[in-house]
């Protein structure tokens, strides 16, 4: 199954950081974020991807090469003009022609690849969304409120909500719903394929799953002890 990897993103959560460097390319201890993405793709037996690259993409071309160093092979597009989140799967219309991953360059995770692929093709999904529970917390005081008049305050509040983890399994046919050169979401897509009737479903996974883009993220993946040796993301608490 080829896997796209999508590293064209500006990083802007991570500023100044990623002026210099393209937020895949993050250092979680002492690899990037982007090579531990690889090596657990590896270590779950896939070997054909391709990296669309944009904002100092020539810096990922660089350090990832062809791939061969993990036993893989690697290639890329490159985005003249920033296309979204998924806007640059267009680019690869030739190339998707079976079942596909598509996966953010700034996502560490321990989901089980075998059963979130399993599970969409049983479901027949044309789009199958890995998700997670997750809190947020609001950062103001809301109001509740009838006709103006308060009938309850709450003091930042915590919500909970299922959230994309930003992996995700797809069918060719998606292909059909993304137009191509100009930019376009996966939020672009997922309000295509409801306003169509189309099959589109989640995957809940309840273990490890961090966003590098944002901070508390990216600080939590430096105190955890990753082991290369082991078969995903599988961590242990740092000494």
């Amino acid at each position: 199954m080829k896997v796209v990897i999508q590293c064209g993103g500006r990083g802007t959560r991570l500023r100044p950081y990623t002026m210099v460097l393209p937020k895949p390319l993050m250092p979680v201890q002492s690899k990037p974020v982007l090579e531990l993405l690889l090596q657990w793709l590896r270590r779950n037996d896939f070997c054909d991807v391709y990296i669309t690259t944009g904002y100092l993409g020539h810096l990922i071309r660089s350090f990832c090469g062809d791939g061969h160093q993990w036993g893989m092979n690697i290639r890329y597009t490159t985005e003249k003009e920033p296309l979204g989140t998924i806007g640059p799967l267009t680019m690869l219309r030739d190339e998707l022609d079976s079942t596909f991953l598509v996966i953010n360059g700034d996502v560490l995770t321990d989901l089980s690849l075998n059963a979130f692929t399993q599970v969409h093709r049983e479901q027949g999904a044309l789009v199958t969304v890995a998700a997670s529970v997750r809190k947020t917390k609001l950062d103001f005081g809301v109001i509740e409120h009838t006709n103006g008049r308060i009938v309850g305050f709450k003091e930042k509040p915590s919500l909970t909500n299922m959230m994309s983890m930003g992996v995700y399994c797809m069918e060719p046919r998606v292909l059909d719903y993304i137009p191509p050169g100009v930019p376009f979401g996966f939020d672009d897509l997922i309000h295509t394929l409801l306003a169509r009737g189309l099959p589109a479903y989640t995957f809940a996974h309840d273990g490890l799953w961090l966003d590098i883009g944002r901070i508390e993220d990216f600080q939590t993946a430096q105190e955890l002890a990753w082991d290369d040796q082991l078969p995903a993301f599988e961590v242990v608490a740092a000494a």
